[in-house]
């Protein structure tokens, strides 16, 4: 199994970040193992539209009617049939860039893990509502406004540019 550190250097050595002497020279202090480039060409095969032609074929053991087939490749492309051509795709690569681009179900999973999260915050909130906050206090009531109004205009609060200035004590309802 490879470490974390030979993959990173794996992964650097793919996008030409380190050269082959210092993949050989990389060692880590798992049992004075080196890294070697047998060793990062085991897992460094994956399909990406943005590095299309990866180091290492999909294949790396072939089997007796692959190896034949293989042999048959040497030779004319002209022999070959479609499905011998699709073999010989297959052995080298995992994914077309129409199997790559295809869209997946996977929109279907984040909506569904974001509304199972929006409905679970909606418990949380009505929980808190029910057992957590106090009753709402008297003065948030319609019946107290509607009194706290009529005292403020008794008393002529702000007459000038304020409460008071916007209601017509003649007619006993707000200006137009």
């Amino acid at each position: 199994m490879l470490s974390l550190p030979s993959l990173c250097v794996g992964f650097l050595a793919r996008r030409g970040v380190l050269g082959a002497a210092s993949i050989r020279a990389a060692s880590h202090g798992h049992g004075g193992h080196v890294t070697t480039q047998e060793d990062l060409s085991v897992s460094m095969y994956y399909d990406t539209r943005s590095f299309p032609l990866p180091d290492v074929p999909f294949c790396k053991e072939l089997d007796a009617s692959q190896k034949a087939l293989k042999e048959k490749e040497k030779g004319s492309w002209t022999q070959l049939s479609h499905e011998e051509k699709e073999a010989l795709y297959r052995l080298k690569f995992h994914q077309t860039f129409a199997e790559m681009n295809k869209p997946t179900n996977e929109w279907k999973t984040v909506l569904g893990g974001v509304l199972a999260m929006l409905g679970f915050t909606g418990l949380i909130v009505w929980w808190q509502r029910v057992y957590v906050y106090p009753p709402k206090p008297r003065t948030l009531d319609d019946e107290w406004k509607a009194q706290q109004v009529k005292r403020m205009l008794d008393m002529r609060m702000n007459p000038v540019q304020g409460f008071a200035a916007k209601w017509d004590y003649d007619k006993n309802e707000w200006k137009k």
